[in-house]
């Protein structure tokens, strides 16, 4: 597991040949200068950057963007270099954000050359800063090791090139600002729809602006170690009291519907007025009440907005309690300093003024996050009941009228997420659709309490409950014929938790078992993405074999590694990685502990997949407010038909139509 930094840490580096992967909430530059013994620049041709990108052993992207992936070979550096600063600068005159204070925190992940993890370092804490040097790989005795550094420089790149001892700094800081504002100025076409039809087309980002995807609603996630990865950063709602750093001013992240692309040139109506309440109070909530061209997209923004809202006044409320806290141990100090005086009335009354200050600040804090709390359980009271089925609680009255749909959603729902402040609040965590990246479903002890005090065969059986309800769910909200479910169950252990998906027919083919089942499910699959790939490529996607369905195809795996070979595994790899972009997902249902024998073979499919727990687990981390959010399962509850019904119409809507 890759360690995660703090600023000044560092961490010893395993090999020669790495990855710096850089994940930030906008475009910013990417780039690195080479320092000798006395970390000092010592020509301008030891700086890469995007007029100049390859440097002997290093080489970084040409052209400002949101996601970076540099190259190092530390033993193909010059002799004379002792120290490699990752740089990230915010481009200028691009309409951007002017400092790394009003953007999301950006990430940085070292790797190895198979995405192998090594350190992690979330750069927090920046607040006008407009460049900064992000982590320092540095030569100490022959080894070399990385060092988290986080040094920020309100003056930019230019400033941030004088302090490491470059002359003419501003002309070559000029010089890249205009490389990057020539490479931004090129568009690139948007890849081909996928096969099927239109429908099923990929979101594209819009010109000179960020992918429109989880920066983060839950389906876009920078890197982090798989313990601590779900970066969840929504769309502004507008101002709030706590002071978290707003998402990228680049341009909002676009939560349209992939298929309304031809309205993007309008913005979308505005939201419905506000009831008003009472005198000297919030007016009142109403369901739908974000920017959208519909229902749909307006519930999605407002359950977004509602999650930014609890971030932020929880961050808010632990800022608050932090600095009185500290204060406190200030005052207390202060009032103690002086031996003479530690004893006797005044010492007491020192104390009692802090104490009682503490207690003010802190009673006023509370003050202010009870009010936040309860108008968003308000508001969560009024949306609830008005979610559609893609984003509704399997209890929800709404699925007692379910029908096929004939439009895919949005989104579609894969839990709850809380914070421990308010155990009774939770915000729907929905996930974009397409899918874009696959789920581990643990199916083994977790760190979290409920995990440690569960048995161990409940895990189990409760982790294969949740894949059947999550792949359930997504059969249910795509229109018929659109979503096709796999299953492979080598031991034959999960037919239990398969009978929904088994018995009504949702499924075109019983679960494969045994090896010999394994490797034709898999052979098939991996023969769907090698086709649709060359099709894409190609611009012949008309003419795939007639074989070949064009719809989305969801895997589910079943106790892992039990019956499979090194070349099963092989392939597993290779859809994680290859198929989401033609519409084929992985969603394993393993333990961890007992895949370990894979080792490094395994570790990039593993950090490839988005985790869930069947039980409620903090395993969710959120750099964006520095909050571990509380994650709890979908499942369906004990005893309902809910989701056998909806299978069974899925299935008579598959047999009517032929599909």
């Amino acid at each position: 597991m890759a360690a995660e930094l703090v600023r000044g840490q560092n961490h010893p580096l395993p090999g020669s040949r790495l990855e710096i992967r850089v994940s930030a909430g906008g475009p910013v530059m990417a780039g690195a200068t080479l320092g000798d013994e006395d970390g000092r620049l010592r020509e301008p041709g030891w700086i890469a950057h995007p007029a100049s990108p390859r440097l002997p052993g290093l080489e970084v992207s040409r052209q400002a963007a949101a996601d970076h992936r540099i190259a190092v070979d530390l033993e193909a550096l010059p002799e004379a270099v002792h120290r490699v600063n990752v740089l990230l600068a915010l481009p200028t005159g691009a309409g951007g954000p002017l400092s790394f204070g009003a953007t999301a925190a950006p990430v940085v992940a070292v790797t190895g050359p198979d995405g192998t993890g090594i350190a992690g370092y979330t750069i927090t804490g920046l607040g006008t800063e407009s460049a900064v040097v992000a982590v320092e790989l540095y030569r100490r005795l022959g080894a070399w090791k990385v060092r988290a550094v986080g040094q920020g420089y309100a003056g930019g790149l230019a400033a941030m090139l004088e302090d490491q001892g470059l002359p003419r700094a501003r002309e070559l800081a000029a010089a890249v600002e205009e490389a990057i504002a020539s490479g931004a100025a090129r568009s690139v076409a948007p890849p081909p729809a996928r096969t099927g039809g239109e429908d099923r087309g990929r979101r594209t980002a819009p010109a000179g602006g960020p992918p429109a995807a989880p920066g983060t609603a839950p389906d876009a996630l920078p890197y982090a170690p798989p313990d601590t990865a779900a970066a969840l950063r929504p769309a502004s709602r507008g101002p709030t009291a706590p002071t978290a750093p707003p998402p990228p001013a680049a341009g909002p992240v676009d939560y349209r519907h992939p298929r309304r692309a031809a309205r993007t040139a309008a913005a979308p109506p505005p939201p419905p007025p506000a009831q008003p309440g009472p005198p000297g109070r919030p007016a009142r909530p109403v369901a739908g009440d974000a920017a959208g061209w519909s229902m749909e997209e307006r519930l999605y923004n407002q359950v977004w907005g509602m999650f930014e809202d609890l971030a932020r006044t929880t961050a808010a409320y632990r800022s608050a309690v932090d600095f009185a806290d500290s204060r406190m141990e200030q005052e207390l100090d202060k009032a103690l300093a002086d031996p003479r005086s530690r004893i006797g009335a005044a010492a007491d009354t020192a104390r009692a003024r802090a104490r009682e200050r503490h207690a003010q600040l802190a009673d006023r804090a509370r003050a202010a996050f009870e009010r936040d709390l309860a108008q968003l359980t308000a508001e969560s009271e009024v949306v609830e009941p008005a979610l559609p089925p893609a984003f509704a609680r399997w209890d929800s009255p709404v699925w007692h009228a379910y029908q096929v749909p004939v439009e895919t959603p949005m989104a579609v729902r894969l839990g709850d997420l809380g914070l421990p402040e308010h155990s009774g609040l939770r915000i729907p965590m929905l996930m974009r659709l397409p899918l874009e990246r696959g789920l581990w479903i643990d199916a083994g002890r977790t760190r979290s309490a409920a995990s440690l005090t569960a048995d161990p065969h409940e895990t189990r059986r409760l982790a294969g409950e949740l894949a059947t309800a999550v792949a359930g769910r997504l059969l249910a909200v795509h229109p018929v014929g659109d979503f096709t479910v796999h299953a492979l169950d080598p031991t034959g252990a999960a037919a239990p938790t398969l009978a929904p998906l088994s018995e009504s027919g949702a499924l075109r083919e019983p679960p494969a078992t045994g090896p010999q089942g394994v490797a034709s499910v898999l052979a098939g699959l991996t023969r769907r993405v090698d086709l649709v790939q060359m099709a894409v490529r190609t611009g012949a996607t008309d003419a795939l074999p007639p074989d070949v369905d064009p719809a989305e195809q969801l895997l589910i795996v079943h106790d892992f590694p039990h019956g499979f070979d090194d070349r099963a595994v092989t392939r597993l790899r290779y859809l994680a990685d290859e198929g989401p972009s033609v519409g084929v997902h992985l969603m394993m249902v393993a333990d961890r502990e007992e895949a370990r024998e894979y080792g490094p073979v395994l570790d990039p499919l593993w950090r490839s997949l988005l985790r869930i727990t069947p039980v409620p687990d903090d395993h969710l981390a959120d750099p964006w407010v520095g909050h571990a959010w509380t994650y709890e399962p979908p499942l369906v509850p004990g005893g309902s038909r809910v989701l056998s019904r909806a299978l069974g119409q899925v299935a008579e809507a598959r047999r009517r139509y032929g599909r």
